[in-house]
């Protein structure tokens, strides 16, 4: 997993999937590279992306980002990237088969939950290995986090 450095200036959330945690239950995460276009990475240093809405696919095994959008950079002329295209991502042969097999079993799926900029200001993205919530395990989810909201409250308003 990444460690979050506040203090690190290379560090930066670039976007984040806020659903996955509610839509699934998440058993592992693994830390990706992604192989990207010059637009691209200077389209993501201006925070243009959104990963709501994409899942990645091991195929031919290969791992790919699908359906992820990456914002025009205004700046490229001639040099213009697709914003939808699949991006390739990189893991080890290991964790490649590790998803592989997660992702035969029933119910499994890989989500991205967050990309960001690392210490050395490399472009990761961070897949989860998950299975889908159904809707009484959504509808307890929020109900734990409704009262851990209201004991926090109960506990600053009479601490």
């Amino acid at each position: 997993m990444a460690k979050k450095k506040t203090s690190d200036p290379n560090y930066k959330v670039i976007a984040e999937n806020r659903r996955a945690r509610f839509d699934y239950a998440i058993e592992e995460d693994i830390e990706c590279g992604i192989i990207l276009e010059g637009s691209e990475v200077k389209s993501l240093r201006e925070s243009g992306a959104n990963i709501a809405e994409s899942y990645a696919a091991v195929e031919e095994g290969e791992l790919w980002l699908v359906n992820s959008y990456i914002a025009p950079y205004a700046q490229a002329k001639s040099f213009k990237h697709d914003e939808r295209r699949r991006r390739k991502l990189l893991a080890s042969r290991k964790e490649l088969a590790r998803m592989w097999n997660a992702t035969q079993r029933k119910g499994m799926t890989l989500v991205p939950i967050v990309m960001y900029f690392n210490h050395r200001g490399l472009a990761k993205i961070k897949i989860g290995i998950a299975k889908g919530k159904k809707l009484h395990d959504k509808r307890a989810t929020e109900a734990k986090r409704d009262w851990s909201r209201q004991k926090q409250r109960l506990l600053k308003d009479h601490g």
